[in-house]
């Protein structure tokens, strides 16, 4: 099956661009999130692309007022993994590693058009590979790049321009993990189904920050590093080394509240503090939602949808709502801010969880 992509020397195995191996699980995502330089206006965008389960989907959301204002969308991938719309979403690369425009066309009352632009060249994080018993969970791959916004966004007729210094990262992952419907057949001999996931990227003065954590429920990592990319750096510019995170949970809840994040990293800032200025709930961009999740069929017919919710309604510990991004105010050796990212699925020793949805304790 020849698509455009077949005119691209993008190939990486010996059948079409159409196919990705074998496993049905493989996909290719774009992220993005950017917040003012006071943490405010939050927004983010995302778009997946599953070859094998044929569907393409996108999500637009931004918080105004204590209101998180979603826009999703579904349709059929037809094998163009090249053609990044869905229905009124888009996304245009316009100079590849440094300059994206994603685009929210009129519906339903949300429209937007930013613009983002690399603050150094993008990192690469270590290949996440993860085997729950006999099955594999997840093997990809993610770059991850700090940047700046130029553009607006309105909202039921309001808009707002993006202020100057407007920050955010954005992210490419690529690989296998759980995508579409779950598989029904339980994996034998397993314990209770768990997960523990930070990220932290930080947009500081002089450069970009980026820590993240994968650990098992004992808290014995089993993805982690840290990266720190000087101002304008390019390729290779970027210095590896370890991050070590204490953080807390806000009281009866799954989420972050702040944390001490300790480095030895050449050329970063040796320790710093991150304080929560706000919350932005996950399921607005698919994840984790019980119907917009990412890969689900939504029919043959293009389907594009608002949602809506405030977010001091939330029940915390409804799966769908454990998984946050929050804008972060970082202090410490630099001056900064960012985004603590956290999901928590089952028990995690060193905060205290013992459950499957227990909340955090004071």
């Amino acid at each position: 099956m020849l698509t455009r992509g077949d005119d691209f020397p993008l190939h990486q195995t010996p059948e079409p661009i159409a196919f990705s191996g074998t496993d049905r699980n493989f996909y290719d995502r774009y992220f993005f999130n950017g917040f003012a330089p006071d943490g405010s206006g939050f927004f983010a965008f995302a778009l997946g692309v599953y070859p094998h389960l044929d569907i393409i989907d996108a999500h637009f959301s931004t918080i105004r007022g204590g209101v998180q204002h979603c826009l999703h969308a579904s349709r059929e991938l037809n094998s163009e993994r090249m053609e990044l719309q869905v229905g009124p979403l888009s996304i245009t690369v316009m100079e590849a590693l440094q300059c994206l425009r994603v685009r929210v066309a009129e519906t339903d009352g949300i429209v937007a058009d930013l613009t983002f632009t690399g603050r150094s060249f993008p990192i690469k994080e270590p290949r996440f590979t993860h085997r729950i018993g006999s099955r594999n969970f997840m093997d990809y791959t993610r770059m991850t790049q700090n940047g700046r916004y130029t553009g607006w966004i309105s909202v039921d007729g309001i808009r707002e321009d993006i202020p100057d210094g407007t920050l955010g990262t954005r992210d490419r992952s690529w690989g296998v993990r759980p995508i579409g419907e779950r598989d029904p057949q339980p994996i034998p001999r397993t314990p209770t189904p768990s997960f523990f996931w930070q990220w932290t990227p930080l947009n500081l003065e002089e450069g970009s920050l980026f820590f993240h954590i994968n650990a098992d429920p004992a808290g014995n990592p089993w993805n982690t590093r840290a990266a720190w990319a000087p101002e304008g750096a390019g390729a290779g510019g970027a210095h590896e080394g370890q991050g070590f995170m204490r953080s807390s949970l806000q009281p009866g809840t799954r989420w972050p509240a702040g944390g001490e994040l300790a480095l030895v990293v050449n050329g970063a800032p040796k320790s710093l503090t991150i304080e929560p200025i706000g919350r932005f709930q996950m399921k607005g961009l698919g994840y984790t939602h019980p119907v917009w999740g990412h890969g689900i069929y939504q029919g043959p017919q293009l389907k594009v949808e608002r949602e809506d919710f405030v977010l001091d309604r939330l029940d915390a510990l409804a799966p769908e709502n454990l998984h946050v991004q929050v804008p972060v105010r970082v202090g410490g050796d630099a001056q900064g801010v960012g985004v603590f990212e956290q999901l928590v699925i089952g028990p995690y020793a060193p905060l205290r969880l013992a459950d499957f949805l227990d909340g955090g304790r004071n």
